[in-house]
C-alpha cells in the first residue's frame, strides 16, 4: 500500500524578521534538511508523494475560535511593526506576512495525510510541515505554532470517517499543551506526551504538564503526561515508557487511527531538549506503534532544532514506515532513577483508569512531583556552572548505522503439497547437504537413518538461518513435523557462532531446551498454563498464564510489559518464534506478536509451526512481510491471578533485567518482592 510523504517548499517561505533569541532556532532549513536527507538516502523516491492543500476555514474552526482565525487572517497585510505588535499578544512565537498561508498548508498537509491513510491509498505516512502545531490553543498562537495541525487532523478524522477512538502520541520534547486542552474532557482521543519538565521549571512551565494531570470529566484517564525531570534521557528511558505505559494502554484503548506529533527535539544534540536518545531510537518507537489501528499511522513534524539530528531522525522514522527492518537497539542499560520516578508516578496516577495498570505500585512519595521544586533549587546553584560548561561542548554521536534491507524479505520451508503464499519464496537447500552437517543432525536429532524428509527439512532450516545471518534473507517460516526438535536444532546451530545471541519465544507446551540457556547465548521465554518450579537461570523464563495463551488481555500484557522489555535488553541477533498446536493463542494475537518481535535482531525472525498448523501459514507470512496485524479490539481486564503472577515474575527478574523496572529503588514501589 505504500507510505505517503507530504512536503512543499512553500512552507519554507517565512522566517523571523527581527531579533528574538527564543525564536531564532525555528528556521526554514528545518524543513529543507529533512527533505534533502530523505532524497539523498533514496527514501523520498520510495514514498508516495501526496500534494498539500490549504486547510479551509471549516477545518481550522474544528479546533480554533473564529475570532482567532479572523485575527490571523489579517497578518499578511500587516507592516513589520504591526506584526511585532501582534506577536506580543502570544508566547514564544513570531509572525510573518506569509505565515498564515504556510499555517494553512501545514494543517492541510496533515488532513491530506489522514485522507490518504483512511481511504487506503497508502498504509501510513509522514507530513513534513512548518509551522508546527501542538502548542497552539483555541484562541492563541504559542511556541512557534499557529494552528494545531494534529488536533485539527484528529477532529477531522473523527468527523469525516466516523472514527470512535484516536491515539495521539507526542514524542516532541515539549509538552503539547494545545492538544491536551483540546481533548482533556474527550474519552475518544487518548493523548500521550512525554516532555522535558524539570519540576515545572522548563517551558511552558505548566502545572498541568505533570503526571497527575490525567484529563477531566469523561476524559479522565485519557490524558497521559510523562514529565522528564532531568535532561540527558537515553534510549532505555524512552523504551521503558513505551513498554510500561504507552503500549499497554494503547492496546487496551484500541485506536482506529494513530497520529504522531513527531518532534525530534527529543533526540541527541538538540539545544532545546538536551536529551541523549540517538536518532535510531525513532525507528523503534515508530515500529512499536505500527501494528496498532491496523497500521494506520500518520506522523506530522513538530519540533527539531539541531539540523543534523533532525534529518537523521526523520530518515529513521520514514524508513521504518516504509517497512525496512529496524537497526539493532543500542546501549540499553535500563532507565535512570529520575525516569523511574516519572514512570512510577504516571502508572500510579492512571491505575484507576486502565486495567493494564491496576497492579501498578501505589502513589509515589510526594517529593517526586512538583512539590520537590525547593529541594531542586538548593542543588541548582551548585550544578548551574557545571551545566553551562557542558552545554558549551557540542554533542557528538555516531551516524546511525546504514539499514541494509535483505534482497529477499520472507522465505518458507514447506512440505510438498503445501502452497507458498504470495510475495514469499519457497526455500530448500538445493546443494547436496554437507556430510558433516548430515552426520550431526542424524547423531543429535534423527535416530531413524531412513528419515530423508526430516533430514531435508532440518538441513533447509539450517541453510535458511545461515542466509539470514548473512542478511541475504530477512525472515522465514518453517512448517515442520516436530517443533521441539526443529527449535533445538536451530538454537544449537545459531548459538555455535561466537557473536550470536538467540531469543526463543515459545507459545504453548513444547519441550524446550532450557539447558541450552546456561551460557547466556540463548534467552528462552515460554508462555503456557503449566506451573514450573522457581527458576534460577536468568535466561530461561517460563510465563505461566491460568488460561494458557487463550486469554488475549493477559497474554498481551505479558508480551508488552515483559517479553518486549526482555527482548530489547537482551538484543538478540536472531529471534526464533515457536507455536505449538495446543497453544490456544488467537490468530490476531499471534500476528501482533510476530509483528512486534520484528523490531529485534534487524527483523531476523524465524517462525516454527507444527505441520498440523497449515492454516496459520498465510497469516503468519503476511505478518513477516510487514503487513499490519488485525486489531485485538478493546481489551478487558485480565484475571487477577494472572496479573499477580506476572507482577511476581517481573519483580523477581528486574534485578537481572533493568528494562523490567517500573519504580525507582527506595520510593516504596514494592521492589521487595
Amino acid at each position: 500500500m505504500g507510505t505517503a510523504l507530504i512536503y512543499d517548499e512553500e512552507m519554507t517561505k517565512y522566517k523571523l524578521l527581527w531579533v528574538d533569541p527564543t525564536c531564532k532556532i525555528e528556521v526554514p532549513q528545518r524543513l529543507t534538511v529533512s527533505h534533502e536527507a530523505l532524497v539523498k538516502n533514496g527514501l523520498a523516491d520510495r514514498c508516495v508523494p501526496v500534494p498539500v492543500r490549504e486547510a479551509t476555514d471549516a477545518d481550522i474552526l474544528l479546533v480554533h475560535s473564529e475570532e482567532y482565525l479572523e485575527a490571523v487572517k489579517k497578518t499578511p497585510y500587516m507592516t513589520l511593526e504591526d506584526l511585532k505588535e501582534f506577536t506580543l499578544q502570544y508566547g514564544d512565537v513570531y509572525f510573518h506576512p506569509n505565515i498564515y498561508h504556510c499555517a494553512k498548508l501545514a494543517a492541510g498537509a496533515a488532513l491530506q495525510l489522514v485522507d490518504s491513510v483512511m481511504t487506503g491509498k497508502v498504509r501510513n505516512g509522514m507530513a513534513l510541515v512548518r509551522p508546527p502545531g501542538h502548542h497552539s490553543m483555541r484562541s492563541a498562537a504559542n511556541g512557534f505554532c499557529v494552528f494545531n495541525n494534529v488536533a485539527i487532523a484528529a477532529r477531522y478524522a473523527k468527523q469525516k470517517y466516523g472514527l470512535k477512538r484516536v491515539l495521539i502520541v507526542d514524542w516532541d520534547v515539549h509538552h503539547g499543551q494545545g492538544v491536551q486542552y483540546c481533548f482533556e474532557d474527550d474519552p475518544s482521543v487518548l493523548y500521550f506526551s512525554w516532555h522535558r519538565y524539570e519540576h515545572q521549571k522548563f517551558w511552558p512551565q505548566l502545572r498541568e504538564s505533570d503526571y497527575d494531570s490525567v484529563g477531566k470529566d469523561k476524559g479522565a484517564g485519557f490524558n497521559i503526561n510523562v514529565p522528564w525531570n532531568k535532561v540527558g534521557m537515553k534510549n532505555s528511558d524512552y523504551l521503558s515508557v513505551f513498554f510500561h505505559i504507552l503500549l499497554p494502554v494503547a492496546y487496551e484503548f484500541c485506536p482506529d487511527l494513530v497520529l504522531v506529533c513527531a518532534g525530534f527535539d527529543s533526540a541527541i544534540g538538540d539545544p532545546e531538549g538536551e536529551m541523549c536518545a540517538s536518532p535510531d531510537i525513532f525507528a523503534h518507537l515508530t515500529h512499536l506503534l505500527m501494528n496498532l489501528a491496523g497500521g494506520k499511522l500518520c506522523a506530522v513534524l513538530e519540533g527539531g532544532y539541531h539540523l543534523t539530528s533532525l534529518a537523521q531522525s526523520v530518515c529513521q522514522t520514514v524508513q521504518t514506515l516504509l517497512g525496512d527492518p529496524a537497526p539493532r537497539p543500542a546501549n540499553l542499560d535500563g532507565p535512570c532513577q529520575s525516569a523511574l520516578e516519572s514512570l512510577h508516578g504516571v502508572r500510579s496516577a492512571h491505575r484507576q483508569y486502565w486495567s493494564c495498570l491496576k497492579h501498578a505500585a501505589e502513589t509515589p512519595p510526594s517529593d517526586i512531583s512538583t512539590k520537590r521544586i525547593k529541594l531542586e533549587e538548593e542543588v541548582e546553584e551548585k550544578t548551574e556552572k557545571a551545566g553551562e560548561e557542558k552545554s558549551a561542548e557540542e554533542e557528538v554521536w555516531p551516524e546511525p548505522p546504514k539499514r541494509v534491507t535483505p534482497p529477499l524479505r520472507t522465505a518458507l520451508v514447506l512440505p510438498n503439497g503445501v502452497a507458498c503464499p504470495d510475495r514469499c519464496k519457497r526455500f530448500s537447500c538445493s546443494d547436496d547437504p554437507d556430510p558433516v552437517r548430515v552426520n550431526k543432525l542424524r547423531e543429535h536429532f534423527l535416530k531413524d537413518a531412513d528419515d530423508t524428509d526430516a533430514l531435508t527439512a532440518l538441513s533447509s532450516l539450517i541453510a535458511l538461518v545461515e542466509k539470514m545471518e548473512k542478511n541475504e534473507i530477512c525472515n522465514g517460516l518453517a512448517l515442520v513435523r516436530d517443533v521441539s526438535m526443529a527449535m533445538m536444532c536451530v538454537v544449537q546451530h545459531a548459538a555455535s557462532a561466537l557473536s550470536n545471541r538467540v531469543l526463543v519465544v515459545c507459545v504453548g507446551d513444547a519441550v524446550v531446551p532450557s539447558h541450552s540457556t546456561e551460557d547466556g547465548k540463548t534467552l528462552l521465554v515460554q508462555f503456557s498454563n503449566k506451573e514450573s518450579e522457581e527458576q534460577t537461570c536468568k535466561y530461561y523464563i517460563p510465563v505461566c498464564l491460568k488460561k494458557g495463551c487463550s486469554d488475549v488481555s493477559a497474554f498481551t500484557q505479558a508480551a508488552l510489559g515483559l517479553l518486549l522489555a526482555l527482548g530489547y535488553e537482551y538484543d538478540p541477533s536472531l529471534v526464533v518464534l515457536v507455536r505449538t498446536p495446543d497453544s490456544g493463542l488467537p490468530d490476531s494475537v499471534w500476528r501482533q506478536l510476530t509483528g512486534l518481535l520484528q523490531g529485534l535482531a534487524q527483523g531476523h525472525t524465524l517462525v516454527l509451526l507444527q505441520e498440523g498448523e497449515k492454516a496459520c501459514v498465510g497469516s503468519t507470512a503476511s505478518s513477516l512481510l510487514g503487513d499490519a496485524a488485525p486489531s485485538l479490539g478493546q481489551l478487558h481486564a485480565p484475571q487477577m491471578e494472572d496479573v499477580e503472577a506476572l507482577e511476581r515474575l517481573r519483580h523477581r527478574l528486574q534485578a537481572h533485567w533493568k528494562l523490567l523496572q517500573t519504580t525507582a529503588p527506595g520510593t516504596g514501589g514494592g521492589d521487595k518482592h
